[in-house]
């Protein structure tokens, strides 16, 4: 999230006539919209990596994601899962405010443009057509809801998914959550090791941390053959074609595209119950894809 220093920080020359006053003033005003409109500015990349793409989410409150970086699934027809939100567009389930993208799930019985009616809404945003990238790190800070039935996912789908369907096009799901507030799951999918057979981890965070009381910071960092995902740059799991099914085949060699989403209910976290509170929300302060610069360095820390 960029800030700008209020004006009482900044060392501004002594104003001895009224047109240096003037001057002096129209500068500060052109370098605060200067930099508010280069949010990545400061976004540093990690030792070993360029940024090629990001979003800061520093649009204004009550604004949509941004439409040259994002569009939207919408509908409810449950995904392959069975889930029972509808999807929408419409600002109430995705919106800017205070330097992050808020994904509220809502119980509200909604009926989409699919003529499908669900008993919740909530938004599902994503590159498709508009940003893949084929390796490199993916990661984003994001703060989680939990509970009964809330299913939120930070993921990438394979860009070539219209012409080979899922799974032959690859998943690649760098965080999921269903509910726990202490584990997080980090998943591959591709022929023949998808859907309640994927390549999966689940990761434990260390005692006295949550996903629902803080930020965290989830990545993947992907190679030809080689699959790594974190939390807080913490090495969850290391993936490589020796880790799958025999006779079954390594689909990760090709763009993917970015999807952010916060389901409710489905047939892996069950559905909500009289414990769920709701709204629900997804609070993602920024998503940042790197390439490596020359030899990527390693990013990973051992566990305190």
């Amino acid at each position: 999230m960029t800030t700008i220093e209020p004006p009482s920080t900044l060392s501004i020359p002594a104003l001895s006539r009224p047109g240096h006053k003037r001057i002096v003033i129209r500068a500060y005003i052109a370098l605060a919209l200067a930099v508010g409109l280069q949010p990545n500015l400061r976004a540093q990349a990690p030792a070993g990596w360029t940024l090629t793409w990001s979003d800061e989410f520093n649009g204004s409150p009550g604004s949509s994601p941004d439409p040259v970086k994002w569009t939207y699934d919408i509908g409810g027809g449950g995904y392959g899962n069975h889930e029972l939100e509808s999807y929408t567009n419409r600002p109430v389930n995705a919106h800017m405010q205070d330097g992050h993208l808020v994904i509220t799930a809502l119980k509200e019985t909604h009926t989409g443009p699919d003529g499908i009616t669900q008993p919740y809404t909530s938004a599902r945003i994503l590159t498709k057509g508009l940003f893949s990238q084929a390796y490199g790190r993916f990661e984003a800070r994001i703060k989680l809801p939990t509970g009964k039935g809330i299913w939120p996912a930070f993921w990438l789908l394979g860009s070539n998914i219209d012409s080979d369907p899922w799974p032959k096009s690859g998943e690649i799901d760098i965080m999921e959550n269903i509910g726990n507030p202490t584990e997080v799951h980090s998943t591959l999918h591709g022929p023949e090791y998808s859907g309640a057979h994927p390549i999966t981890a689940k990761f434990t965070l260390p005692s006295g941390e949550t996903v629902n009381s803080a930020f965290h910071l989830y990545s993947v960092e992907w190679a030809p053959n080689d699959m790594k995902f974190f939390i807080d740059d913490h090495l969850i799991t290391h993936r490589t074609p020796a880790d799958l099914p025999p006779g079954t085949h390594w689909v990760f060699d090709h763009p993917f595209f970015i999807i952010l989403n916060l389901a409710t209910g489905g047939d892996w976290p069950g559905n909500p119950d009289l414990t769920t509170t709701f709204p629900q929300q997804m609070l993602v302060d920024y998503v940042r894809v790197y390439k490596p610069s020359q030899t990527p360095t390693a990013t990973s820390k051992p566990l305190q």
